[in-house]
């Protein structure tokens, strides 16, 4: 297991949004994942920074943060993040989506203090 979940909040009165994310299911599998490797800081320019760590299903899980005061470009190369194939399968976890697969980057929009939250599986 990477890190116990803890909640910081009043739970009788938390946000519809705090609950979506305290119980996004791809996230807390992410959190829990049975290889139990902590993600890292894998690249950092200005208020921009990429976060990746290795899943248990060859995969990697990722975040994509913007510091910033303005909505900004985030690229993650692949080489970066530890995925040695050219292609890969991107997922976007909080909107439960498939993105598509991609060739050595994936570049997502994020919001000022931001977050774009994904899976990497090498295709």
């Amino acid at each position: 297991m990477k890190a116990p979940l803890l909640v910081g909040c009043d739970v009788r009165n938390m946000s519809k949004e705090t609950v979506m994310i305290l119980t996004n299911k791809e996230a807390i599998g992410v959190s829990q994942d049975p290889m139990g490797v902590q993600g890292h800081k894998v690249n950092s320019s200005n208020n921009l920074e990429v976060w990746a760590g290795p899943l248990s299903n060859h995969s990697v899980a990722a975040i994509l943060l913007n510091r910033g005061t303005i909505k900004e470009k985030i690229t993650m190369d692949f080489k970066s993040i530890n995925i040695t194939s050219s292609k890969a399968a991107i997922r976007d976890l909080w909107q439960h989506k498939d993105l598509g697969t991609f060739t050595d980057m994936f570049t997502a929009d994020v919001d000022p203090h931001g977050v774009v939250f994904v899976t990497a599986k090498p295709q």
